[in-house]
């Protein structure tokens, strides 16, 4: 029988496969053997299952993740723990079609089923691109065993001709630029070269800085985990200290379940708020909570985040990159403010196994230009706007500072593009009927409309209307936009068209009101007219060719809700026992 050492005070998950000498336990630890591990590896410490989401094809999760597994295995051998690198489903934005939204469930219940059906006793997350941190987080939360978050860390600053380069952010500043005349193809593809100059993911306040933050937020990583540059030294320190941390976890029972209270989720939301965060962390973390059973609605993002002010002077709100961010200190900066406001739960756990306060209250702000004080704050009400409205009944949302304020109260006529590629075939038209006082609004572009969500929300400007020197204008869809992105624009519209909300039956001509200050959005026609184009409405998506779009379409929750499968809603357990052989 395999000794298990005292200090472990339960049986662990693990040795439902590996202790005794039954046929079965010698037939798993046999074949694990051939790897080279001696004996006593299988002595009863734990197994720790570091779930990498490494790709060369995910870009943002580059070969540095390879290292950063490397750093949490040392870690776990220096705890007492037996580390195992376990390959993850990778879903990257910036090459996955239609979009990496529609695999982000996909991901979740690929990371779920690959916790509960192998002998982990606890894991460590390791993720980068924006919707790998979700679907680690997700399918983590599902089974519940100990889970500590360790992100891949932004890239270095872009630079050109002397101009931080934000990615993405620029991407979309630029591509306007040349439409508008202002920039040459060529000097586009010479700033290329600056966007991404080293591994790691988007160095903007965008999707993956964002939910890096709020992975730290919610207590799921340890304090100053968000930040850290992907190529810095203390990004392989961090690493290595989660490994140590995940084995005690493991001795202690600290389950996501433990961490992931709501008094988290309200924290996180404050966060987002105070730094600019993307609009995607509202759909993300609304399926999280789903996945622990915790009800986090469109409500609480704006009773807890609408009031909390933007402090964090970040592309795309700002005017800095994640790599200053972290030189003036971090997150646990940012959050030690919003203690000091009254807008955080002090004493909410976290994976260090103590309240969150104890890990902020000394944090010191090293450039105030960055993290700025609160009668500089980008925006006093920074948190993510909930809008509702007879256009958006289920809610839509908006990132005010990313706005530009001459728009948060606009009335305009609707330019209506049915889908993408109705939009694509109009835009560039110099025929189009739409100035810079119109509301572009774009359909079937929803979870269920693309199918996944896809980043398309942003629309661009029509070439005519960038001419006269316009860089914005109202944009209304039920799609997502990239966090890296700008704008006076209303995304996750629910219901979305393509399940029969009120977006669906929007007509060029109709008049929209959008009144941020008071959370309105409204189709200005008749109720019995909206009423009696919705009764004339009819589905028009077609099943997709792809069997999991099929499935995605079909089980996909809305927006308002997470997006995740109606399927995978709550947490399940890890199974041990006879489910084990």
């Amino acid at each position: 029988m395999a000794f298990v050492p005292k200090e472990w005070p339960r049986r662990l998950r693990s040795q439902e496969w590996y202790a005794g000498t039954s046929r079965d336990t010698i037939y798993h630890r046999g074949w694990l053997k051939n790897q080279g591990y001696p004996n006593d590896l299988f002595d009863g410490r734990p197994i720790i299952g570091i779930l990498n989401t490494w790709s060369e094809l995910t870009p943002c999760n580059g070969i540095h993740m390879k290292e950063l597994a490397e750093k949490v295995k040392a870690g776990v051998w220096e705890a007492g723990g037996f580390p195992v690198e376990v390959p993850v489903f990778s879903a990257s934005e910036n090459t996955f079609r239609p979009t990496a939204m529609m695999f982000r469930n996909l991901a979740a219940l690929a990371v779920e089923e690959t916790i509960r059906g192998q002998p982990m006793d606890g894991c460590v997350l390791l993720v980068g691109c924006d919707k790998t941190t979700p679907s680690l987080m997700m399918g983590a939360a599902s089974c519940d065993l100990p889970s500590i978050v360790v992100t891949g860390g932004p890239m270095l600053n872009g630079y050109y001709r002397g101009e931080r380069v934000g990615s993405g952010t620029h991407l979309w500043k630029f591509s306007e630029a040349v439409k508008a005349g202002e920039m040459t193809a060529e000097e586009f593809l010479e700033a290329e070269a600056s966007m991404s100059r080293s591994t790691g993911t988007c160095n903007t306040m965008g999707t993956a800085s964002s939910m890096a933050s709020m992975a730290e937020a919610l207590g799921m990583a340890l304090s100053g985990n968000a930040a850290i540059p992907a190529v810095d030294s203390r990004r392989r320190v961090m690493a290595q200290l989660s490994g140590r941390r995940i084995v005690q976890m493991v001795k202690d029972d600290l389950k996501p379940s433990d961490i992931l209270t709501r008094q988290a989720f309200e924290n996180a939301i404050r966060t987002n708020g105070a730094i600019g965060g993307s609009t995607n962390a509202v759909v993300h973390m609304l399926a999280l909570a789903g996945r622990v059973g915790i009800d986090i609605t469109l409500d609480d993002w704006d009773r807890c985040g609408r009031d909390v002010a933007t402090i964090v002077n970040l592309m795309p709100s700002g005017k800095y990159l994640m790599e200053e961010f972290f030189y003036a200190g971090g997150l646990p900066v940012v959050l030690r403010r919003l203690g000091e406001a009254g807008q955080l739960h002090k004493d909410a756990l976290t994976v260090s196994g103590g309240p969150i306060w104890d890990e902020v209250r000394d944090a010191a702000n090293h450039n105030p230009d960055v993290i700025l004080p609160l009668d500089k704050a980008l925006t006093r009400q920074g948190g993510i706007a909930v809008l509702r409205g007879n256009l958006a009944p289920g809610g839509a949302v908006l990132k005010p500072s990313a706005a530009s304020p001459h728009l948060l109260v606009h009335r305009g006529r609707a330019v209506v593009f049915e889908d993408i590629d109705d939009y694509k075939r109009q835009i560039n038209d110099e025929a189009l009927d739409i100035d810079e006082t119109c509301v572009m609004v774009l359909k079937n572009c929803g979870p269920k409309g693309y199918p996944g969500m896809a980043e398309v929300g942003n629309m661009g400007l029509p070439p005519k209307v960038l001419r006269k020197g316009i860089t914005d204008m109202v944009r209304i869809s039920d799609a997502r936009m990239s966090g890296t992105a700008y704008g006076t624009v209303v995304l996750h519209t629910s219901p979305e068209a393509a399940a029969g909300g009120p977006l669906a039956v929007v007509r060029t001509g109709d008049m929209i009101e959008l009144d941020v200050p008071n959370l309105r959005l409204h189709l200005d026609i008749s109720e019995a007219e909206l009423a009696s184009r919705l009764a004339a409405w009819t589905p028009t998506h077609e099943r997709p060719a792809s069997g999991y779009a099929w499935l995605h379409q079909q089980h996909v929750t809305g927006a308002d809700t997470g997006a995740d499968l109606d399927f995978l809603k709550g947490c399940r357990g890890a199974p041990v026992g006879k489910d084990a052989h």
